[in-house]
């Protein structure tokens, strides 16, 4: 009897011990699945990659979505992980990450979200097409970064987050120090399709370009020796916006149309020289013409600009440490060798695990020299 008693206990653990392997497969599968989900793409822009790989302890950011589109290419890749850092560690809010990207670059971002704190983030990576954009843009060598295909990511918001009603835009050269959602819940005013940071705002520097105007208006960005421009009777003297961040109604967007207006003009530079291209921005102009006198704006501590005009700091470091998100617009990156507030950009630094990206440092240089 007794015999019997124990195999029938040796049975029942056998058992249990067959249920936990396979609960734990399941868990396993159920994991994998999760953590890598493909879209299917539109017009060229897929996303490739979706993965809120964090334990459930760890990330518990509920309520509404809020996605942050940021491009990110492979000589820039740095700027976009620090940027990508300071909005996650910056909110408590349920952010998802889209970062456009071009083919050639996606395994090596990808190695590099999956290391140390941004394990913690959700993203897609969405490849960008550049067939988008033949006809719309001219080659010049003069132009050099401005001209790299990444930058036109923003004119595409709806494509690259089909199913959002909004959505932010940040540049690569940001570093977040408020909380996303303040910036995303920036009111729009009816038929508004976006809100920007005005360059008349107290918050920034007027900034004088040699031979463009100034910067800080329309005749800076466009040429009114154009009869097409004048034709739209548009003032010279408008204050201009700055279109590295903004917020975006998208179902106001595809109800207007934007990113076709956009390309529209985009094709009527190339055919007629529109723009004035010496005020460095080849994306801002057709952005002024598209949104002239209908966009909000944004609280301008959001966007506190000019960072990367010079390599001397022109703010006062108490103004520095109050600002929503710093911007180094410019020529004066932080992850080059001269910049302006270097300390706080490498506060959210993140080094390449794959040692394929490199700060360029003074020092570095002098001891290569040595």
């Amino acid at each position: 009897m007794s015999f019997r008693k124990v195999n029938i206990v040796i049975l029942i653990l056998a058992v249990v011990l067959f249920l936990l392997v396979l609960h734990h497969n399941f868990l396993s599968l159920s994991s994998l699945l999760r953590n890598e989900v493909s879209d299917s793409g539109i017009l060229g822009l897929q996303p490739i990659a979706f993965v809120p790989n964090a334990p459930r302890h760890l990330v518990d950011r509920r309520g509404e979505e809020i996605p942050v589109v940021i491009a990110a290419s492979e000589d820039r890749l740095g700027g976009a992980i620090a940027a990508i850092n300071s909005v996650q560690h910056n909110t408590h809010s349920n952010v998802i990450f889209y970062i456009v990207t071009l083919n050639n670059t996606a395994d090596h971002l990808r190695s590099w979200l999956n290391s140390g704190s941004l394990k913690t983030i959700k993203y897609k990576i969405v490849n960008f097409d550049t067939k988008l954009l033949e006809g719309k843009i001219k080659e010049d060598p003069d132009q050099g970064e401005s001209m790299k295909p990444l930058i036109f990511a923003r004119f595409y918001l709806p494509i690259l987050v089909p199913s959002a009603k909004k959505a932010i835009y940040v540049d690569d050269d940001v570093i977040v120090q408020g909380d996303i959602l303040a910036l995303y819940n920036t009111p729009l005013k009816p038929g508004h399709a976006a809100a920007f940071s005005d360059d008349c705002d107290s918050a920034s520097t007027k900034v004088l370009i040699r031979g463009a105007g100034n910067q800080y208006n329309y005749i800076g960005y466009l040429d009114y020796r154009k009869e097409r421009i004048r034709k739209l009777s548009m003032k010279a003297s408008t204050c201009s916006f700055n279109p590295g961040v903004f917020v975006a109604n998208l179902t106001e967007w595809k109800r207007q149309n934007i990113t076709n207006q956009l390309e529209k003009w985009m094709k009527l530079n190339v055919e007629e020289g529109l723009y004035r291209t010496l005020a460095g921005s080849i994306t801002t102009p057709p952005l002024l013409i598209v949104f002239y006198q209908q966009h909000s704006t944004i609280d301008p501590m959001w966007n506190v600009r000019h960072l990367g005009s010079s390599a001397g700091k022109r703010y006062s470091p108490q103004f520095v440490k109050a600002a929503k998100l710093l911007h180094w617009n410019g020529h004066f990156k932080p992850w080059g060798r001269t910049a302006s507030y270097i300390d706080i950009w490498e506060k959210w630094y993140i080094p390449d695990p794959t040692g394929k990206f490199s700060l360029i440092r003074r020092h570095t240089e002098m001891s290569n020299i040595k």
